[in-house]
């Protein structure tokens, strides 16, 4: 007996030491309910955030790291920015986001981590025709994942509002990007329901026969 506590005191150390929580959110969306069953693929991922706000952010997956320094480099050329390699880094570092204008990203990515936690990001423009910034972020990404399948996913608060959504939408539609995944909150398929009904057929038809 003294010995097996000994191992589930040894065992519970392990656990407690190894265990890594889930950090919290930069950015908090509370995306909508879908009983959609596949999961989205996560690699090679360019995401649009929205928040209930309707301001809008742009990333690239933290494994693309090539693909993150393309795409800043084409934003610092096309719009003349003058970044520094410090900043540019900025917008390489794991879970970075931007939600500001060009005429902030500059200052923006100057700042250093604990900085940008704090400053609230108004958001890139996408509700104006005439200057719809998430066009240029796009065909940016676009370039810079030349010659692989760029997985372009959506992400939107419940509560967004449909001009911001549908100035991303425009954006991809300049960019000749036709689909993406909205990224949703999966729930239970509801019991009675005409798609409950139908999947419980086709799960009765592929049932082998004994």
């Amino acid at each position: 007996m003294t010995a097996m506590c000994d191992v589930a005191f040894l065992l519970l150390s392990f656990f407690i030491l190894t265990t890594s929580f889930k950090p919290d959110e930069a950015l908090k969306v509370t995306t909508p309910k879908s009983v959609q069953t596949k999961p989205a693929e996560m690699k090679d991922v360019v995401l649009v955030t929205m928040d209930k706000e309707g301001k809008v952010y742009f990333s690239i997956g933290d494994d693309n790291r090539e693909e993150k320094q393309k795409t800043i480099d084409i934003i610092d050329q096309q719009k003349q920015l003058g970044l520094t390699a410090q900043e540019k880094n900025s917008f390489l570092k794991t879970g970075s986001f931007v939600g500001v204008p060009f005429s902030q990203l500059k200052q923006y990515l100057g700042f250093n981590a604990e900085q940008q936690k704090t400053v609230k990001q108004p958001g890139i423009p996408v509700t104006d025709t005439l200057n719809n910034e998430m066009t240029v972020w796009m065909q940016a990404a676009n370039s810079a994942f030349q010659g692989k399948k760029m997985q372009l996913l959506v992400k939107g608060d419940a509560n967004a509002k449909y001009p911001s959504f549908k100035g991303v939408i425009d954006a991809f539609k300049k960019n000749d990007l036709l689909k993406f995944q909205m990224i949703t909150d999966q729930e239970n398929v509801p019991l009675g329901s005409e798609l409950y009904k139908k999947n419980a057929n086709r799960g009765a038809t592929q049932t082998p026969a004994e």
